[in-house]
């Protein structure tokens, strides 16, 4: 899996799931020209308009009616995020200045996590430790970790002394609802935690040609077993619509993994890493240049990863959280 993750963090390099550097130089405000450039740049590049049948040409034809010699840089801005927008993919931005254009996949499905509910009701002596919050459930049968972004940082000791806390449990849960993204890294240190051997557990391709079915051929990824404390108990692993980019790699590899449930909402997708460059005008771009997918060449992950067990959060009672505890009912 190295070389793959290294891929795929140099294409985060220019622009993470978080930030992107704003470029100085203005050479050209023309309207016209910086349409021309960002749709070619898209049609060039983008990875998923076959998956999401997307005809860019119509798109295009749409908005360069829109488009006007004169217009404010505010208009350019709308014209352009909304075109992008048009692909349905949170990989894909227009950095301005002044504004940044955001599909925001999880605004648009209902919401299925209430930490406070965790706190209150489920963990009311909660620990931390490093990037999680962590406890025992069903009278300390059960081990629970959240883990709220990939940005945050994931240590061996940290996973260690968690791992040990809980090895007596009957299983684990680990809660990655909400949870945007961020360093692809963190995904095989937690993951090698419950393997045993070397495991393929998805594929990659990259868009690498002018037709839009244009791929290299898919890259494997491999986690390979931590050589020092593992946890071999049955493990399930929460996730809903928020469950994002690399959340999705993180549900998607699990399918790989026997001992591993997904219980909750399908994920968010962004199985597609994003690339970018700079328009005419400065601003900033990036939107997504390859595919994730399963061990049988499958593309769901755009779309999301679906859980083995759908469950939702019921919001008449805030003292339930039922997706967590249908993953109770699992381990027990």
């Amino acid at each position: 899996m190295k070389n793959s993750l290294i891929l795929f963090v140099l294409l985060l390099t220019f622009s993470s799931c978080e930030k992107v550097l704003m470029g100085e130089d203005k050479a050209s405000s023309n309207p016209i020209e910086n349409f021309e450039y960002l749709w070619n740049e898209v049609d060039k590049k983008y990875s998923y308009f076959e998956l999401k049948n997307i005809d860019w040409n119509e798109v295009k034809m749409r908005y360069q009616d829109s488009l006007k010699t004169e217009m404010t840089e505010e208009q350019l801005f709308h014209v352009l995020g909304s075109m992008l927008n048009e692909l349905r993919d949170d990989h894909t931005n227009l950095f301005s200045p002044f504004n940044v254009s955001v599909y925001n996949i999880a605004l648009k499905n209902p919401k299925n996590y209430n930490e406070r509910t965790i706190r209150e009701f489920y963990l009311p002596e909660v620990m931390q430790t490093g990037a999680f919050y962590h406890g025992f459930l069903d009278s300390n049968e059960i081990g629970y970790l959240r883990y709220s972004s990939f940005m945050s940082q994931v240590t061996n000791e940290d996973l260690d002394y968690m791992l040990n806390r809980y090895k007596d449990t009957k299983g684990l849960i680990i809660d990655v609802r909400e949870n945007g993204g961020g360093n692809m890294f963190n995904i095989p240190l937690i993951m090698e935690r419950f393997v045993e051997e070397r495991k393929l557990v998805a594929y990659s391709k990259t868009r690498n040609g002018i037709d839009h079915n244009d791929f290299t051929e898919p890259d494997g990824f491999y986690f390979n077993p931590y050589e020092g404390f593992r946890y071999t108990k049955p493990v399930v692993i929460l996730i809903d619509r928020g469950s994002y980019s690399a959340t999705t790699f993180f549900s998607l590899s699990s399918k790989a993994l026997d001992n591993i449930t997904l219980v909750g909402d399908t994920t968010g997708g962004g199985g597609g890493l994003p690339n970018g460059g700079q328009l005419p005008n400065g601003w900033t771009y990036r939107f997504s240049i390859t595919q994730l997918l399963d061990l049988s060449l499958n593309n769901f992950a755009e779309s999301g990863v679906p859980p083995d067990i759908l469950e939702s959060f019921d919001w008449s009672d805030l003292t339930k959280d039922k997706i967590l505890d249908r993953a109770i009912l699992e381990l027990n």
